[in-house]
């Protein structure tokens, strides 16, 4: 069907939210996710989505779900910073077998549009910050199992650009940059920061509340919210170009105390960090340079403070919830 599209991941966190957007431009949407880590809940309500309950790494199921559609949207992964250390042979098979499976499943059903989710962590720690498209993609340390979500994502560009090379009519990589909002889960830093100083004030209702953290809170980030993610990625759907790469995120640079400081002006309460080590392989500085996707049209819409404020506001709602699946994610 000529607006019909496969999106992998669909019920994760931004899949969920770019699911959304499709529907609401009038797409159909396969909706292709195994539900172990996927929340099917984030898509009810949802008409022109045809869920199918399938595996990445089952080849023909994939290729069955893919039938019909003009284009892949391929999101899923396992990702999460405590995933990477504790299940590094599943987000290697995920991301790499994955990958192969969904380019053969286009090219089997003559899908000639694939867009392609890659991550910063695919070149660790840049030279150059704010960092373009052009950085060299890099593992530093094969044996760190940290790498081993950055480097399912290297291989998934060079498997992306070069498996069925000539098949594709238009091939895009997208790298997101610390994405963050609304149900999330628990396991990335901004909603992780949020949960644990609700509970922190839960159990201490009143004084000054020591929150620990790692470094020293100079490390930087440039976090984007979700709605400016998917807003990117339209952008660059429509208008971006075939073969090439874009950094979607929000250039607004801050530091990690900065992030805290938001999240305890919205607890209101007064607070102290606590420092502890860094984990080996943490990057100190990481911010995009969006140039490229700016000169499509595209701008970021939501700062730091409104967005850490609607993702507190959620998270406040709805701790029970985050609880009840929080294994999963």
């Amino acid at each position: 069907m000529e607006n019909r599209i496969a999106v992998t991941g669909a019920a994760g966190f931004i899949g969920a939210y770019l699911v959304k957007r499709l529907v609401t431009a009038g797409y159909q949407v396969v909706a292709v996710d195994n539900f172990t880590r996927g929340i099917p809940e984030r898509l009810d309500g949802l008409d022109e989505v045809l869920l199918a309950t399938v595996d990445i790494l089952d080849k023909e199921a994939l290729s069955e779900a893919f039938r019909g559609c003009r284009a892949v949207f391929h999101l899923a992964a396992i990702n999460g910073t405590e995933n990477f250390y504790t299940i590094p042979d599943k987000i290697l098979e995920v991301g790499v077998l994955g990958m192969f499976n969904v380019v053969d499943a286009c090219y089997q059903n003559n899908i000639r549009e694939l867009v392609i989710a890659s991550s910063a962590e695919a070149y660790q720690a840049p030279a150059i910050v704010p960092t373009p498209e052009t950085e060299v993609l890099k593992v530093p340390d094969p044996s760190n199992p940290r790498y081993s979500y950055g480097a399912s994502k290297l291989i998934s560009e060079v498997i992306a650009m070069n498996f069925h090379r000539d098949f594709f009519t238009k091939l895009q990589i997208f790298r997101p940059h610390n994405i963050y909002g609304p149900d999330m889960g628990s396991k990335h830093v901004i909603p992780q920061f949020i949960l644990r100083a609700l509970d922190m004030a839960e159990e201490q209702p009143e004084g000054l509340l020591s929150f620990p953290i790692q470094g020293n809170g100079e490390e930087t980030r440039a976090f984007c919210y979700v709605d400016d993610l998917v807003d990117a990625f339209i952008t660059m759907y429509q208008l971006g170009g075939h073969r090439e790469i874009y950094h979607l995120g929000n250039p607004e640079e801050v530091s990690i105390n900065q992030v805290v400081a938001e999240v305890f002006r919205n607890l209101n309460r007064k607070f102290e960090v606590v420092h502890q080590p860094v984990t080996a392989g943490s990057v100190s500085r990481r911010c995009p340079d969006i140039s490229k996707i700016a000169a499509l049209g595209y701008r970021p819409a939501i700062n730091l403070s409104e967005g850490v404020a609607r993702t507190f506001k959620w998270y406040a709602a709805n701790r029970e919830l985050i609880k009840g699946y929080q294994s999963l994610l």
